[in-house]
């Protein structure tokens, strides 16, 4: 295969897809790693030091620019393969087999893929671009370091009703994106095995349900003061 044909052929993309996906399901569980600092309760000291981490030191910093290539990536060769489906089914089926053929989500890929691209654009909006480009409050570690206070400017984030509804939204749409794509990821990189694609299957679930769960349970326990 020619790398013209990873990009342009339908197992290509489907690979493509796959290896992308699965390096941003490594990338969520840093990222709710890192969220999960909040619920030490601690005026932000343990989560703005890891997010403090995360944005000064060149190793993450070069994985973010190859974690935004991926994500272009990822969003790219997916619209082509919705649009080669879309125009392949044509006529629509005589019969319509619902989730007796496959799950909903795993034929709404496109549409969930769209939904969390428009929550990922507010998500950036919100805090990546005032964090790399704005002016952020700066706030002060226990032992003297001066950081920008990203915890701050999510207490004063999800204050707004319809912003934490967006977020639980997003994240309810990535559960579902995942439900499917854990499992598809491997399945397309080579693993056939029945009794590994059944722990795949359950594997997929669980960490759908978790990481999503986590990410949603960020900005409502900020809207509802679980957090100070």
């Amino acid at each position: 295969m020619t790398w013209k044909q990873v990009f342009t052929s339908s197992v290509g993309q489907k690979i493509t897809m796959a290896l992308t996906g699965i390096f941003l399901i490594l990338f969520l569980v840093v990222h709710v790693g890192v969220n999960a600092c909040i619920w030490f309760n601690d005026g932000g000291q343990v989560f703005n030091r890891a997010a403090n981490f995360l944005g000064e030191n060149v190793v993450p910093r070069i994985l973010e620019i190859g974690l935004f290539l991926f994500i272009i990536l990822h969003i790219v060769q997916g619209l082509m393969l919705e649009a080669q489906n879309l125009s392949r089914r044509g006529v629509g089926y005589k019969i319509d087999y619902g989730n007796r053929g496959s799950k909903w989500y795993s034929r709404s890929m496109g549409l969930l893929g769209t939904l969390i691209l428009l929550f990922l654009i507010i998500h950036l909006i919100d805090f990546w671009i005032p964090s790399r480009f704005g002016i952020m409050p700066e706030t002060t570690l226990s032992d003297g370091k001066q950081v920008h206070n990203l915890y701050s400017l999510m207490q004063v984030r999800f204050q707004e009703w319809w912003i934490v509804l967006i977020y639980v939204l997003g994240c309810i749409s990535l559960a579902y994106h995942l439900m499917h794509g854990f499992y598809s990821a491997f399945k397309t990189v080579g693993v056939h095995n029945k009794r590994y694609l059944v722990l795949i299957r359950g594997t997929g679930y669980l960490f759908s349900i978790i990481v999503s769960l986590g990410f949603a349970m960020m900005p409502i326990s900020f809207y509802f003061g679980w957090v100070k």
